[in-house]
């Protein structure tokens, strides 16, 4: 054709829609993930710089009220709440004994942490620091026989050598000095923190970055505390599908589960908000990935070496240790549900399946949980407590250490019944990758 100066022209062949799309989701991939790892660089950029107005106090006039509807004891303000905790701490500074106090609570809590073999010259530290009179850091109020008592464990060092002094300096603290406190300037800050605890949580709280994945209820994204700079995983349940699946009863227990929790291994609830279309979970967020990807994902023999699987199953022990004392069953461990942090420790998250039971004589009841990782009474509909989670747990140490779980092979395609028979009727095979202590764990745990 000619063009309207009458010179001939090539049309420019069209464009493939398909391949334009293709491009233009991997430039906003791109986008998404570039500014997402830049708030992750450095969280104290991400404050708002209206930051200071947003976590502005108000005159303590406006939070006396809230003596009468918060828990004002000692137990939870200072070993539940750790604005709490380094409020009470800063008063003590102010009095030299009750500073040594907790001086001596910090060094009995080390201890405890010491190996087996360092135990015992740590024992005669800490006693020498602050249970000998000659000491200028002496806690004076231990009485005489709990002082005896520990001078004569300190051979045996065992790890609760100090447990009862350590129960008299809790003791001490919980009174007069908790009392002086709740008078003080520190607990007028902490009724002004409360406060702020206590005002609207809304979509406007956070900046939201990228998805970091999906569920069968909505997404999860990346998001920041626009007062804080902090960065959680923000988790979507959107109405209409909660609706649709008759699932209004499943995230709601989920949500009362997780107000529940307070440990270093389960993922934790900072925030929950709701919207026009979803109800949002705010969540510990985890970076590293889960055990799934770095089992088979990273390269090398699948699994782990026993001394990493040894840690991992530590700490996921620990997360089913503190649920179990909250009276939680967990129902769902697995490698995708075990998740990584920046520094390499693990969480338990999604409690979607977890229930609380009511009643440890009765149990619960519930077919519930995935294929191969589910125990025999689970399996059966029996009525349980705890015990599915820690045939779960048998099941991922076995995973770990193996490379394969111990009732599917990798890959293998077989159908749900056969591997529901597998898990009652035989007995899972182990290789030279098991020492006899790890064999021998995994058989209890599996029985």
């Amino acid at each position: 054709g000619l063009n309207k100066n009458g010179v001939g022209s090539i049309k420019n062949p069209p464009l493939d829609q398909t391949a334009f799309k293709l491009e233009l989701m991997e430039l906003e991939n791109i986008v998404a993930n570039t500014v997402y790892l830049k708030a992750r660089e450095d969280s104290n950029k991400g404050k708002s710089k209206k930051w200071k107005k947003i976590l502005q106090f108000p005159h303590i006039s406006q939070c006396v009220y809230l003596r009468d509807k918060v828990d004002i004891s000692y137990g939870y303000i200072v070993e539940q709440q750790p604005i709490g905790r380094l409020l009470f701490r800063q008063y003590c500074q102010t009095k030299p004994h009750y500073c040594k106090c907790n001086s001596f609570l910090d060094a009995v809590e080390a201890y405890e942490l010491q190996l087996d073999e360092d135990r015992a010259l740590a024992a005669q530290d800490v006693f020498n620091k602050f249970l000998s009179e000659q000491s200028s850091e002496f806690v004076d109020v231990v009485n005489e026989d709990l002082l005896e008592k520990c001078k004569q464990g300190l051979t045996e060092a065992s790890k609760d050598l100090f447990s009862e002094c350590a129960r008299a300096v809790k003791e001490f603290l919980m009174g007069g000095p908790f009392q002086e406190f709740e008078g003080s300037m520190y607990f007028d800050r902490y009724l002004q923190w409360k406060w702020l605890e206590s005002q609207p949580v809304t979509a406007k709280t956070f900046r939201m970055y990228r998805v970091l994945g999906k569920g069968g209820f909505g997404e999860v994204c990346a998001c920041q505390v626009r007062a804080t700079g902090k960065m959680y995983a923000c988790k979507k349940l959107e109405k209409k599908r909660i609706k649709k699946r008759r699932g209004e009863t499943m995230v709601l227990i989920e949500k009362q589960i997780l107000q529940k929790v307070n440990s270093r291994f389960v993922v934790s609830l900072a925030y929950a908000y709701e919207t026009k279309d979803a109800l949002c979970l705010v969540l510990t967020i985890m970076n590293g990935g889960d055990l799934k990807f770095h089992m088979y994902s990273m390269g090398g023999e699948p699994g782990f070496e026993p001394q990493r699987a040894r840690f991992y199953a530590a700490e996921v022990t620990q997360g089913l240790e503190h649920l179990h004392a909250k009276g939680i069953v967990y129902r769902d461990l697995k490698p995708e549900n075990i998740l990584l942090d920046d520094h390499g420790h693990v969480r338990i998250s999604d409690l979607g399946l977890a229930v609380e039971v009511p009643d440890e004589q009765e149990g619960v009841r519930g077919r519930v949980g995935t294929v191969g990782y589910m125990a025999p009474e689970v399996i059966d509909n029996e009525r349980y407590t705890y015990s599915p989670d820690w045939f779960s747990l048998g099941c991922l140490l076995y995973e770990m250490l193996e490379g394969q779980a111990p009732f599917r092979a990798r890959k293998e395609k077989v159908k749900r019944e056969e591997v529901e028979r597998r898990v009652k009727e035989e007995r899972e095979k182990y290789s030279a990758k098991f020492s006899e202590e790890a064999k021998d764990c995994c058989q209890q745990l599996l029985a």
